[in-house]
């Protein structure tokens, strides 16, 4: 037997054949089913006819299945699974090693480069990914380019040599030997099994898939009050926005739409094809700020007590809105310090048309993209004199250069593969970060759960003013999910403010 087969044999596969025969959602992305009859992999959720038992094999990965020589089901198809929420402190090193790989199919780095960035050797990479996926990351890397070239194949229309490329593959021939290889399907026979959808030739849609249940009109309401002018929009329930994204020395520049398809658990993703070369990014980034990798049933399962200090402040399918630029999300934050919603969003907004490029989109409410770090760091003279005339203070400016500074420079990592408290008492130290900016950004940009900025005001007014500390004590029993609690408190705020309105005009 081997390691691979030892570590998958770990699953219950009792347990894991019952949730296939439920086809109960609350388990897709946690496990895949080999089955031997046919050598086919297939999420928990597959309408298939549900095969015999002792066919099955059960994967923790889908790169776990492939290596063991199942290839991927057509119908279910595991690219478009939910992912696992980096949650496990213990699991946290080899989950980073694999965001890393998603954001962007390594086409910029080697397996050694990403132990380097990790801070650990190549050896102990490759025993802690193996433990967390029963892969390699090299394995691991392959099956994530494959699905990603397997959903372009049927979502789209671009060419196959553009699938390739996109998908982090250095030529043609090699991908045609891996796909075919894996899934005993040249490329081209896949596309013409598939059912294209037509689109235009400026723009492709592409599904990312979640876990039910989810409160998309919160997660769009949150995102609403805070759009950037310029930058965001939100119109109806779609969120739109513009994107640029470095890749080596080449910034690329375009948009994005994103919708939510309920009845498919998924949401739908059009972008403009001037993102294709970062196609990778852009979708590790989508999934970030909508929280797509959020296990919902575990976190109303702990929070569900909250609704012990008043009805209904825990409601199911929560999502903590992350971001999609954490550069953008943490100026934001340093601009909200002590001012509303509103009057952030409108400093921002000036500091985008100050010093945001222009950009077009189909959309006339999209005209321009957000300043990058090295464009701040470029401004010249004293910060104070180029950010002052907007309105924003002295102290503020300064904060917003040190943090584009320390993003420059690399000594500070925003990101959902960094450690957060290691990055969060770095940004401790920045002159204008205290916790409560620390707090936020580790929420939104650092994709850290249990973040809980207690001295906020919402917070503390949800809380009916509770002290501080007594807040901090309360929270506890919340843990490791308190950002989420963040978000139910803050929606609750304005229901509650609501009704203590309507008391007084009773009385």
């Amino acid at each position: 037997m081997t390691q691979s087969k030892t570590l998958d044999l770990l699953l219950d596969n009792k347990a894991c054949y019952a949730a296939m025969q439920a086809h109960d959602v609350r388990f897709d992305g946690r496990f895949f089913c080999g089955v031997s009859s046919t050598g086919i992999y297939c999420r928990p959720v597959c309408r298939v006819k549900v095969p015999k038992e002792e066919n099955c094999t059960f994967f923790t990965s889908a790169a776990a299945a492939e290596a063991a020589g199942y290839r991927p089901c057509l119908r279910c198809r595991p690219e478009l699974a939910p992912g696992l929420a980096p949650v496990d402190s213990v699991t946290r090193l080899a989950r980073s090693a694999a965001m890393i790989i998603m954001e962007d199919c390594m086409t910029t780095r080697k397996v050694a480069e990403l132990a380097i960035i990790l801070g650990i050797t190549d050896r102990h990479l490759r025993r802690v990914f193996f433990a967390e996926y029963g892969v390699t990351p090299t394995q691991y890397l392959q099956t994530h380019r494959l699905l990603l070239a397997k959903s372009l194949l049927t979502d789209t229309q671009i060419t196959v040599t553009d699938v390739a490329m996109t998908a982090g593959f250095g030529s043609i021939r090699r991908f045609n030997d891996l796909f075919k290889k894996h899934y005993h399907l040249t490329p081209n026979k896949l596309r013409n099994k598939s059912r294209n959808r037509m689109e235009s030739d400026d723009e492709i849609t592409l599904s990312i898939g979640y876990r039910p249940p989810y409160a998309w009109n919160n997660i769009i309401s949150f995102l609403a009050s805070r759009a950037i002018s310029g930058v965001e929009s939100v119109i109806g329930d779609t969120y739109r926005r513009t994107v640029v994204i470095k890749k080596g020395e080449t910034n690329y520049y375009g948009w994005i739409s994103v919708a939510n398809q309920p009845k498919k658990n998924a949401l739908s993703l059009t972008l403009s094809v001037t993102l294709l070369p970062v196609l990778s990014q852009v979708l590790a980034r989508i999934k970030y700020l909508f929280d797509v990798n959020c296990c919902p049933d575990k976190v109303y399962e702990k929070l569900v007590t909250m609704n012990e200090l008043a009805s209904d402040i825990c409601i199911p399918g929560i999502r903590v809105p992350g971001c999609f630029d954490p550069f953008e999300m943490a100026v934001r934050a340093v601009l909200g310090q002590q001012v509303t919603v509103k009057a952030a969003s409108t400093l921002t907004a000036r500091l985008v048309n100050a010093v945001g490029r222009k950009i077009s989109t189909p959309y006339q409410e999209l005209t321009r993209s957000f300043p990058q770090p090295n464009e701040i760091c470029a401004l010249e003279g004293p910060i104070e004199n180029q950010l002052g005339p907007l309105g924003i203070t002295g102290a503020r400016a300064r904060s917003i250069l040190a943090l584009a500074t320390a993003l420059m420079t690399g000594s500070i990592t925003l990101s959902y593969s960094a450690d957060p408290s290691l990055e969060m008492e770095k940004l401790l130290k920045l002159p204008g970060f205290g916790p409560w900016t620390v707090q936020y950004i580790a929420m939104r940009a650092l994709g850290w759960p249990d973040a809980f900025p207690h001295t906020d005001y919402g917070v503390k007014k949800a809380l009916l003013d509770r002290p501080p500390q007594d807040i901090l004590t309360l929270s506890q029993a919340w843990s490791p999910w308190r950002s989420y609690a963040t978000i139910l408190l803050w929606n609750f705020l304005p229901r509650m403010l609501n009704e203590q309105k309507e008391r007084c005009c009773a009385d």
